[in-house]
């Protein structure tokens, strides 16, 4: 009769019994943690399409590790550290997901592809009906990236990773990874992850956060209602063009960012309706979905117990709340510079993401005033948050490469 031992039968449960006790904990949270992200994107609390993948995927990768030669414990999902081209070969056969992450991952271009997706979506009108105080707004919105890169340096992080954490403060997926992948490539896994946690999770809370600055007379402020110049197709690639080329010549290091959303405008507003289909669906939630299920594969419990992440978790945090007080006292600015006649709260929504932001600032508005329309306003200063997201990460790039710390 063959004698087979449990555990090695069972490698899932062996390599977690011989972790070392940090790695043990570490592994059950983590599995743990992949079921609650499932729920909450289930119940909609979090953004399900990159929740749930996330979720499952970091749970699976934390319970799927086993031997390999020498001992040596691992997965079958990725092993990005090949040495040599018949490695690579060798890996780019045989790991599930390391082609997506060598083809996709490495080199920024799923944040590129995410990027086009919300392009297509962008209704650039918005911006161009009140760009100066759209781009008032969305400057203010990044109090947190200005705030949070000394303050990461003070708490001990190498600078080029207190860069990449702070651009969090931007509230731009895409952005925080393609940025981490440039400055901080040994710790892009735990700073997006925090970054795209904290995202789904933070704007859950800003509406305490508008509810706790703005009193309910002021936040319910109607605007006045001022006939705007209708902004036909034409301009609006016209601004596109412009805008891409002018912010590329400035900020070269982002350009690939800048080309994807700003082409994801022309192809909305040119008439190419199967493209625009096929960059608003397919590219976005595909890439989308297979980001959240990489970076959760990629969340194994020897990544995140780096001391570091504890850092990241409060820069993180400290960022988005940062970012969303700067935001609501441009509003402020804007509300007493106007003799008290625009509402503050659509401050709220120069913190990017859009339009999960433009869209809290109306509904808490709506709640202390029904009549108070105050989405296109926000959906200005929501367009412009990406626009300098992308502008901000770009400087701490040339800054952090300017003193050789990248």
């Amino acid at each position: 009769m063959i004698d087979i031992d449990p555990l090695q039968l069972f490698q899932g449960l062996a390599t977690l019994a011989a972790s070392e006790p940090k790695i043990f904990y570490g592994r059950i949270f983590l599995i743990l943690l992949g079921f609650l992200l499932i729920y909450l994107g289930h119940k909609g609390v979090l953004e399900a399409l990159l929740m749930v993948p996330m979720g499952l995927g970091m749970a699976t990768v934390n319970a799927g590790v086993l031997f390999f030669e020498g001992n040596r414990m691992g997965t079958l999902f990725l092993e990005p550290l090949a040495s040599t081209t018949d490695e690579v070969v060798n890996i780019l056969q045989i790991d599930w997901l390391q082609p997506i992450y060598t083809l996709m991952f490495s080199n920024g271009l799923i944040a590129c592809l995410v990027f086009l997706g919300i392009g297509s979506l962008l209704d650039v009108g918005y911006v161009m009906a009140r760009p100066f105080t759209s781009m008032f707004l969305a400057i203010c919105g990044e109090l947190g990236t200005l705030i949070t890169f000394p303050l990461g340096v003070l708490m001990g992080l190498p600078i080029n990773e207190a860069a990449a954490t702070s651009t969090i403060g931007g509230a731009d997926g895409p952005m925080v990874l393609f940025t981490s992948l440039v400055l901080a490539r040994d710790i892009f896994v735990p700073i997006t992850v925090v970054g795209y946690l904290y995202l789904g999770l933070t704007y859950g809370g800003y509406p305490y956060l508008i509810k706790l600055l703005v009193p309910p007379k002021i936040r319910g402020l109607a605007m006045p209602m001022k006939k705007t110049h209708p902004i036909t197709p034409g301009e609006k690639m016209v601004f596109a063009i412009v805008a891409c080329v002018t912010l590329s010549l400035l900020f070269p290091v982002a350009a690939p960012l800048f080309l994807s959303v700003f082409i994801g405008v022309i192809v909305r507003e040119s008439g190419l309706t199967y493209f625009y289909d096929l960059f608003s669906t397919q590219v976005l939630y595909g890439a989308t979905f297979f980001l959240g299920l990489v970076l959760g594969v990629l969340c194994e419990a020897n990544t995140i117990l780096n001391p570091k992440v504890l850092i990241l978790l409060i820069v993180g945090i400290l960022a988005l709340i940062f970012s969303a007080i700067g935001g609501l006292i441009g509003g402020y600015v804007l509300y007493f510079a106007t003799g008290k006649k625009y509402n503050p709260v659509i401050g709220i929504a120069a913190v990017s993401c859009v339009p999960t932001t433009a869209k809290v600032a109306q509904k808490e508005a709506s709640y202390c005033n029904p009549d108070a329309i105050i989405l296109p306003h926000a959906l200005g200063a929501n367009i412009c948050g990406v626009i300098t997201s992308a502008i901000f990460a770009a400087v701490l790039v040339t800054v952090v490469r300017a003193t050789g710390a990248s």
